[in-house]
């Protein structure tokens, strides 16, 4: 609260239609002209930069390494040098510094910036100038005053008064005598070095640093009649670091180093085993922006990363069904849409994790939006099914048709154990108990209110109970369905068109 109290009355009673440079320049008073000078400069030219040669690698977990190669003219001895426009969020733990000849002594970074707010805490305890303008004549005064507090608003001595300023909508400005030494007008890294020889040479730093991050963002043009898929990968890139990175060389990893999440795919159905055609770095995969770009800070930007036709793909309506389940009503099934991400009739390439955006074209032409799912780092070979939605017109209602008790005609001994108390054996035990059995009838109501034929993937789940239970049989079903594990069973049931059907399976369990 008092940071932001601070920096309205500040930008308010002070800076009202004045830039900063403008408030240095007025003074005429000021120490350092070099910074001063730097500092407007900054202001007055937002792409001017210090950087040199950028390179950046951005992970997916919220790290990203920066590389800077800059030529310097560093001295023999013992010198400082300055790195300005660093990250404002640079993890100073992980830098690397780097130049011929030169070992580092100590490192600083200067993370308080140039700013209306900061300028006034830093100026407790001195005396400034404050311009007032008579809004009636035009006429200008000059007091100087001496800042005794910023806490809550700005408290100032003129004299032998004390006086609050407000912004009160009056044309007030401060005037600074100097800025600062420790105030930088961009985030800036310091080091001190000791070198062998004078001279101009590449000096490197790497770092790293939150505040970069990148997603992927597919776009997949459907077309029903063709059964295929147009599908574009976007790369969506966001900078907070508080620095602009320019014309750097952007190279994007896709994995999960360690502190980031686990990958889960959800919607893969199976796995692949295809290597893509892109280099790999331990366990991640590279994807290299083109041509050097410049990272905006507070700047989303997008990047083309794949653009393929024609891909193999379909439609697929599906429901999984729990054990025993007793639907009072209805059910949509999902809508689906599968393809592969595999060489031959796929995408051809591994895949980021992020988000798949469907469009389907009206009878217009107009392509229009239809659902979207997201998907986890995903090989290349993979067979995926993605959910956009609840079919409209397909339905499946399920219910325990028939549940009966089979019990064995013999008894079965189930249990032997030894009683001991104090290391002696005092009893041996059988314990006999009837094996009791169960025979469920499942029924499924199908609908298909659409004008053509249809087929949709049924997935009973819910049969495995734990180790005692996995001898459950299928007695009958009207399909034959496919095991897909110890807990599920799929059936691939057509409906007719504007038809309804039912369908039944009977299990033989011990639950």
């Amino acid at each position: 609260m008092q940071r932001s109290t601070l920096a309205r009355t500040f930008s308010g009673a002070f800076l009202k239609g004045t830039a900063i440079a403008s408030v240095l320049a007025v003074a005429g008073l000021l120490n350092g002209p070099t910074l001063a000078q730097s500092a407007a400069d900054t202001i007055a030219d937002p792409d001017a930069t210090a950087q040199g040669d950028v390179s950046v690698t951005i992970y997916q977990n919220g790290q990203s390494l920066v590389q800077d190669i800059r030529q310097l003219d560093i001295e023999r001895g013992r010198s400082r040098i300055e790195f300005p426009d660093v990250s404002a969020q640079i993890r100073a733990e992980t830098l690397s510094f780097a130049a011929p000849g030169t070992a580092i002594v100590e490192q600083n970074f200067d993370f308080d910036l140039l700013t209306p707010g900061k300028l006034m805490e830093k100026a407790i305890g001195q005396t400034i100038t404050l311009v007032r303008t008579n809004p009636a004549t035009g006429a200008e005064t000059r007091e100087r005053a001496k800042i005794l507090s910023t806490a809550g608003g700005v408290v100032v001595q003129i004299g032998n008064r004390i006086e609050v300023l407000r912004d009160d909508g009056l044309p007030v400005r401060a005037v600074f005598d100097r800025v600062p030494p420790n105030l930088r007008a961009r985030p800036t890294l310091s080091v001190n070095v000791q070198s062998n020889r004078a001279g101009t040479r590449p000096a490197s730093i790497r770092y790293l640093t939150p505040g970069l991050g990148w997603t992927a963002d597919y776009v997949a043009l459907y077309d029903e009649g063709k059964d295929t898929i147009d599908m574009q990968g976007w790369v969506t890139l966001a900078n907070t670091t508080g620095t602009t990175f320019h014309n750097a060389n952007t190279l994007l990893v896709a994995g999960n180093p360690n502190g980031g999440r686990r990958n889960v795919n959800r919607n893969m159905v199976r796995a692949g085993t295809q290597s893509a055609n892109r280099e790999q770095v331990g366990e991640f995969y590279l994807y290299p922006i083109g041509a050097r770009t410049t990272i905006a800070n507070r700047q989303t930007k997008q990047v083309s990363f794949m653009d393929v036709q024609g891909v193999a793909a379909r439609k697929v309506y599906s429901r999984t069904v729990g054990w025993m389940r007793n639907d009072s009503n209805p059910v949509n099934v999902s809508s689906e849409i599968a393809f592969s991400s595999s060489s031959e009739g796929g995408l051809g390439d591994a895949l980021p994790a992020g988000t798949v955006r469907f469009y389907q074209r009206d009878s217009k032409g107009t392509p229009q939006f239809i659902g979207e799912n997201r998907i986890g780092h995903t090989p290349m070979g993979s067979e995926l099914s993605l959910r956009t939605g609840d079919a409209f017109d397909i339905f499946i209602q399920a219910e325990v048709e028939k549940r009966e008790v089979l019990t064995s005609s013999e008894w079965q001994k189930t249990a032997r154990y030894i009683v001991y108390e104090d290391g002696e054996e005092v009893a041996r035990v059988d314990e006999e108990r009837p094996t009791k059995f169960w025979q469920t009838t499942m029924r499924y109501t199908m609908t298909n209110a659409k004008s053509v034929p249809v087929e949709v993937d049924l997935v009973q789940a819910g049969l495995d109970r734990g180790w005692w239970s996995r001898d459950y049989r299928i007695v009958s079903e009207d399909v034959p369905g496919t095991q897909l594990n110890a807990d599920r069973r799929k059936w691939v049931v057509p409906i007719p068109a504007n038809g309804e059907r039912e369908f039944r399976v009977t299990f033989a369990t011990r639950y």
